[in-house]
């Protein structure tokens, strides 16, 4: 009989880190057949798609209350797909307000539930962490503070670092890179990160923009500033920033964010991703009034950023909403530049956030506790 295991990643974060669950899953059982959601990455490692992400990838509560009615087709959908071909397990990677009411359901029809990158329930849901020991049978944690946390509420629970340690590229040296994209190294660089989705672009780069011209007024040294473009974006959504002398440099965040001195970066995986090359940052964030009001009534966490979440403390500042002006972001950016013995310490501090995230291999060992539980053997 064929082994069958279906994942669900909604979103491309969760794409890029089941690509390396599913290679190790294979490679522990090499007649596994795996299906579910996900995206270019999980299809290239082997994965049978039901749904791709772009398809699922919702953003803020007023665009899911739209897509509601597809949600609930496609939950439909995949609870059918599994009465048909019961898998052994099934696999979640993030994306909780779907997982979690998925989960329900399958354990429902008696099914292993394993969930990979915790729904951060510490941040927006603490009530909840009582009932995830009913809908989870092993939850796989990428924070070493959320072992700890859902031990205390019963969940079988690993921490298995987290997978941004074994995507993260080390790239080429800050002077080639400057000398393909046309900079001086020996000039201080800003990059500026203003996300990856249409909407965090169009609430962001304004004020990115205007600060800009703040610090060239305001610093009495040269800057030179370079915007990171995701792959999948086109270069057309940065006009603004083009015609205002900042370098575009698209599909190539890495090292955008590895040779600039200091980073303005939208909350999100990026700020993990600047903590690991250790490049301090201002952290902003705008959303709709809606979304951040029904926010603000949800979550409860003195900080947005997941850099100063795993530090558990304010390493970073953080611009919300009305915050995220670009006179408040010039602001922050400035004590960077004028405050050596500031942006050294904020460094240090960023290096010890690496540490915390553990060591490279998270989705191989994500598989192999799955694989010795469902058949007796390990990667």
């Amino acid at each position: 009989m064929t082994n069958r295991i279906l994942i669900i990643a909604g979103e491309t974060s969760g794409d890029t880190h089941g690509a390396a669950l599913v290679e190790s899953l294979q490679e522990c059982n090499p007649e596994l057949r795996i299906t579910g959601i996900g995206g270019n990455k999980m299809r290239d490692a082997g994965m049978d798609l039901l749904y791709h992400v772009k398809e699922m990838s919702f953003m803020g509560f007023a665009e899911v209350l739209r897509h509601l009615p597809f949600i609930r087709h496609v939950m439909n959908e995949l609870k059918s797909w599994v009465e048909q071909n019961q898998p052994d397990a099934v696999i979640l990677i993030d994306y909780p307000g779907f997982n979690l009411r998925f989960a329900k359901r399958m354990k429902k029809l008696d099914l292993p539930v394993y969930y990979y990158i915790s729904p951060q329930v510490w941040a927006w849901g603490k009530n909840r962490l009582k009932k995830m020991h009913k809908l989870v049978d092993r939850m796989f944690v990428i924070f070493p503070f959320e072992e700890d946390l859902y031990h205390q509420h019963g969940v079988e629970t690993e921490f298995v670092g987290h997978p941004l340690v074994e995507e993260i590229r080390e790239v080429r040296s800050k002077t080639e890179f400057f000398e393909e994209i046309g900079f001086n190294p020996e000039i201080t660089t800003i990059g500026l990160l203003p996300g990856s989705r249409h909407q965090e672009i169009e609430r962001h780069l304004v004020d990115m923009v205007e600060a800009v011209e703040i610090l060239r007024k305001q610093y009495d040294a040269p800057l030179q500033f370079c915007l990171a473009v995701a792959p999948d974006r086109d270069p057309q959504e940065f006009d603004l920033a083009s015609a205002s002398g900042i370098t575009l440099v698209q599909n190539r965040t890495y090292e955008v964010m590895q040779n600039c001195d200091i980073a303005v970066v939208s909350s999100g995986s990026a700020t993990l991703e600047l903590a690991y090359f250790g490049t301090p940052m201002v952290i902003i964030y705008r959303t709709s009034t809606l979304t951040w009001w029904l926010g603000n009534l949800l979550v409860d966490m003195p900080y947005i950023g997941l850099a100063n979440i795993v530090a558990e403390k304010k390493v970073l500042p953080e611009l919300l909403q009305n915050e995220a002006s670009s006179t408040n972001i010039a602001v922050e950016v400035l004590k960077y530049l004028r405050d050596d013995s500031y942006r050294e310490n904020v460094k240090s501090e960023l290096q010890e956030v690496r540490e915390k995230l553990g060591e490279p291999g998270a989705g191989h060992r994500v598989a192999s506790s799955i694989c010795k539980q469902l058949y007796g053997k390990s990667v």
